[in-house]
């Protein structure tokens, strides 16, 4: 199925697997390449030396295109996109709207950029500043994410832009991608149904919690970071939301020690990064610490497998997911239902 988006990054299928952080490693994301859509590497929760190491290990796994992830509030951002150019990674993308200057050191590398964005406004920015295609992310999308529904952002975003779309957000299966490309994009984009894969690291018990989940688990809250953060209702959202301030200092305080410990960042560097994620909102000083540390709290369920203490950030999708196919099974299965789907659809276009 050739779209824009397949022409441009050069992979065989229009399906892309996100950077989901202690998610999307050299495992995951070689199993994505070698199934025909684009992997994307989380950047965000490794070092400089591991993120290079990452890029090479992917690179062993296989020699199909693939692409890295990276927060362009960084403030090592620079360092990251030297890496993403010295080792020729094909695709950068950004969890948000990268800079004009990194857009255009990219580019001259040629290097393909497509920026992650919520708001219309924020792909005209970026389309006006260079980038190649943008993911575009709806309210039901996992992590931090927005209020308006992938099903209106989605066509906005198509109308506003000359760029190759991704859609995201509530993408699982054949029918959504023919949907995505009924709207007018050139791929769908996927976490939680690429978390969810025999390819994925996230341990067994943490996968069986998602896949018990119903559409009803799956929440928003603004309780850890004081940003919409979607994610599985768990013990630590439910003593967060409950918690008053000072016991949700307490909690933040002990997981900031643990998160301080593992990064080997400073009291003072964590607070300025909580500081700096704001965005001019009133947080707490819980939030404030949270929101820094919040990479701790996604490696206790995402690696260390304790959902009791961790958060499990989650696209609305898990509701209706109830396998764990691999990501060769995956992709395929996918394809052939599109297939199906757009068969489907031909007799109504004889009908009288």
């Amino acid at each position: 199925m050739e779209t824009a988006l397949t022409r441009l990054v050069g992979v065989r299928h229009p399906i892309v697997q996100t950077g989901m952080g202690w998610v999307a490693g050299p495992r995951l994301v070689s199993a994505t390449a070698d199934a025909g859509a684009l992997g994307i590497l989380a950047s965000a929760t490794m070092t400089l030396d591991r993120l290079r190491d990452a890029v090479r290990e992917v690179r062993c796994r296989t020699g199909e295109p693939f692409g890295v992830n990276l927060r362009a509030d960084a403030g090592d951002a620079g360092d990251r996109v030297r890496i993403i150019i010295d080792e020729g990674v094909r695709v950068a993308s950004f969890a948000l709207a990268p800079s004009r200057e990194l857009i255009a050191q990219l580019k001259e590398a040629g290097v393909v950029v497509i920026p992650s964005i919520g708001a219309r406004r924020h792909a005209e920015k970026v389309a006006a500043w260079g980038a190649d295609a943008v993911i575009v992310q709806g309210g039901e999308g996992g992590g931090h994410t927005g209020e308006v529904a992938t099903s209106v952002l989605l066509p906005q975003v198509v109308d506003a832009v000359d760029l190759p779309v991704v859609a995201a957000g509530g993408f699982c299966d054949g029918r959504g991608l023919v949907a995505a490309l009924a709207y007018g994009a050139a791929g769908v984009a996927m976490g939680t149904r690429f978390l969810l894969t025999s390819d994925s690291p996230v341990p067994d018990a943490v996968k069986a919690s998602y896949l018990a989940a119903t559409v009803n688990d799956v929440t928003v809250t603004r309780a850890v970071d004081g940003l919409p953060h979607r994610m599985l209702r768990s013990e630590l959202v439910d003593s967060l939301e409950n918690s008053g301030r000072t016991r949700a200092l307490v909690q933040a305080v002990r997981r900031a020690a643990g998160f301080r410990r593992m990064s080997g960042l400073s009291w003072n560097r964590m607070i300025r990064e909580g500081l700096a994620l704001k965005h001019g909102k009133d947080l707490s000083w819980s939030q404030v610490l949270l929101a820094a540390n919040t990479p701790m709290l996604l490696k206790s369920s995402m690696v260390d497998g304790r959902t009791d203490l961790g958060v499990m950030a989650s696209g609305q999708v898990a509701g209706i997911i109830d396998d764990l196919p691999s990501c060769a099974e995956l992709v395929d299965r996918i394809l052939a239902e599109a297939e199906e789907t757009l068969k489907s659809l031909e007799p109504l276009r004889s009908a009288p």
